[in-house]
C-alpha cells in the first residue's frame, strides 16, 4: 500500500468512527481531498476531479482564488482581527464600503446590512423574524419545492418533506402556495390573489412571503418575471413584506449580481450567504431601512464578525468592477445551455427537461435512481456533479462562473460518456450518444480533452 493510500485509509476510517451518521457529502463522493485550485479538486492520491458541485454554490470563484489567497496571508501576516463579535473592526468597515460602492450604488440600491451566524439558513430565520416583528403578523407564505434550511424556522418554509419530521412541528405559521409553473400554464398569483383577498380563504394576512426566483435545491425552477413582478405586486398591496432568498442563486449565479435584477424587483429583505464570503463563512440580510426595526442584541450570532471571510469578500467583490468577467459568466452559460440542449435533442424519446438560467442548470431526467447512477458514474470519471428536485431527478450544473472554457468543455464530455455509460448498462434503451457530423454536441467536445 502506498503512503497517500494509508493517508486516506485512515482519514476515512477516522470520519466513519467519529463522525455522525447524519454527514452526507462525504457519502455521495467517497475520497479523501487534500488540495484544490479553481475548479480542481485532488486528492490524498493525487487523482483529480472538475468540479460542477462548487461546495453547494459556495465556490461561485472556485477554490482558493488567487486575490483571496492573497488577501487573507496578507492579513493573518499582520495580525489582523480574527473574530469580533458585531465589533467595529477595519476589515467590517471595508467590506461595507465596498459592498456600497460596488454592488449597491451601481443599482441604486438602499438598503443596511445586518450579519447573521455564518450560514444562510441564520440569514433566513433572521429576515422571517424581523418581517414578523416588523409587521406585528406571525403568518408566512412559500412555495412548493421552496428549500430555505433545515433549522426550524427556514425548514418551516421548506417544502420537502423529506427533511420534515412530526415532531418538529416546522409547518406551523405557513402557507405553501404553487410555485410558477406548478399547475402547469395556470398563473398561480391568481390564486395568491384570491386568498389575499378573501377573509375566509382560511390564510391569515401574512407577515411576508419568502421566495428563490430559481429554486435551487427544489429541482432549478426558474419563475417568470411577470410573475415575480405579480408576486411583488400583491405583496405591496396588502402590506406584506417580499423576502427574497438569494442564498444559492445570488451572487453572480445567474449572471448578474442578484437573480431578481432581471425582473426588476425590489425586495424589502434580501438573504444572501454562500459565494458572498468569498469561499468562506459568512451571511447576511440586506433590510430596506424603514424595516430595520431591531434593538440592540435582538438578534444575535457568535460568529457573526468573521472578519477572515470580510477580507475574502472584499477582494472576490472586485471582479464586479471588471466588465470581462461579466461577459465570461455569459459566455460560459452558453456554452453550457448549449451543450445540455444537444443532449436532451438526442434523447428526445426521453421526455426529459432543461431549465436554468447564468450558471446554474437543471437536467430533469426524471427518474432518481437514475440520476444517483449518473453521479456515481461521473465521479468515477473524475467530475464532481449533484441532483435536486422532490426525488432527486434533477442533475444539477453549477461550475464555477470563472471556469475556464477548456475545463468547462471537458467537464460536460465527462458527463456525456458519464450519461452514456448508465444507459448503455442500467436499460439499454437507448444506444451511446453518438452524435452527428456539426451537431452541437460534436462541435462543442472536439475541442475537449480528456485524459
Amino acid at each position: 500500500m502506498s503512503y497517500s493510500s494509508s493517508i486516506s485509509d485512515s482519514a476515512t476510517n477516522t470520519v466513519e468512527r467519529l463522525e455522525s451518521e447524519v454527514r452526507g457529502y462525504c457519502r455521495l463522493f467517497p475520497s479523501v481531498f487534500q488540495t484544490a485550485n479553481g475548479s480542481t479538486l485532488t486528492t490524498a492520491e493525487g487523482r483529480q476531479f472538475i468540479d460542477f458541485f462548487c461546495g453547494a454554490g459556495s465556490l461561485n470563484y472556485g477554490h482558493n482564488p488567487p486575490v483571496v489567497k492573497q488577501a487573507l496571508l496578507d492579513y493573518i501576516s499582520r495580525d489582523g482581527i480574527q473574530h469580533s463579535l458585531d465589533m467595529t473592526t477595519q476589515a467590517k468597515a471595508q467590506f461595507l464600503e465596498r459592498f456600497e460602492q460596488t454592488i449597491l450604488q451601481p443599482r441604486s440600491m438602499d438598503y443596511k446590512i445586518q450579519f447573521t451566524g455564518p450560514t444562510g439558513t441564520n440569514a433566513v430565520e433572521a429576515a422571517i423574524k424581523l418581517a414578523k416583528q416588523h409587521r406585528k403578523r406571525s403568518h408566512v407564505v412559500a412555495f412548493t419545492n421552496a428549500y430555505h434550511g433545515h433549522s426550524l424556522g427556514s425548514l418551516a418554509v421548506t417544502g420537502n418533506q423529506t427533511y420534515h419530521s412530526e415532531y418538529y412541528g416546522s409547518h406551523n405559521n405557513v402557507s405553501f402556495l404553487p410555485y410558477d409553473g406548478y399547475l402547469g400554464d395556470f398563473d398561480t398569483t391568481i390564486l395568491l390573489e384570491k386568498m389575499l383577498n378573501d377573509r375566509s380563504s382560511g390564510m391569515p394576512l401574512p407577515a411576508a412571503v419568502v421566495l428563490e426566483t430559481i429554486q435551487g435545491e427544489g429541482g432549478i425552477h426558474v419563475a417568470s418575471d411577470a410573475w415575480l413582478q405579480r408576486v411583488q405586486t400583491l405583496c405591496r398591496e396588502h402590506n406584506v413584506l417580499l423576502i427574497v432568498d438569494d442564498i444559492q442563486v445570488g451572487n453572480g449565479r445567474t449572471g448578474d449580481f442578484f437573480s431578481f435584477e432581471k425582473a426588476g424587483l425590489s425586495p424589502d429583505l434580501i438573504c444572501l450567504s454562500k459565494s458572498i464570503g468569498g469561499g468562506l463563512p459568512l451571511s447576511l440580510v440586506m433590510i430596506r431601512p424603514e424595516c430595520d426595526i431591531w434593538q440592540p442584541g435582538q438578534h444575535t450570532g457568535t460568529f457573526r464578525g468573521n472578519n477572515l471571510a470580510f477580507v475574502a469578500a472584499n477582494a472576490v467583490l472586485n471582479h464586479w468592477n471588471d466588465a470581462s468577467f461579466v461577459d465570461g459568466i455569459q459566455v460560459r452559460s452558453n456554452t453550457l445551455q448549449t451543450y445540455l440542449a444537444s443532449i436532451i435533442s438526442e434523447y428526445s424519446d426521453e421526455n426529459w427537461d432543461l431549465r436554468g438560467r447564468g450558471m446554474i442548470w437543471g437536467l430533469d431526467i426524471r427518474r432518481g435512481d437514475l440520476a444517483r447512477k449518473v453521479i456515481d458514474t461521473a465521479f468515477e470519471k473524475g467530475l464532481l456533479l449533484e441532483s435536486c428536485g422532490s426525488d432527486d431527478e434533477v442533475l444539477k450544473f453549477m461550475p464555477a462562473l470563472n471556469i475556464p472554457e477548456q475545463q468547462l468543455r471537458q467537464g460536460l464530455q465527462l458527463f456525456r460518456q458519464s450519461l452514456q455509460t448508465v444507459f448503455l448498462e442500467s436499460s439499454g434503451t437507448k444506444s451511446a450518444l453518438v452524435p452527428s457530423t456539426g451537431s452541437p454536441i460534436a462541435s462543442l467536445g472536439s475541442s475537449m480533452v480528456v485524459s
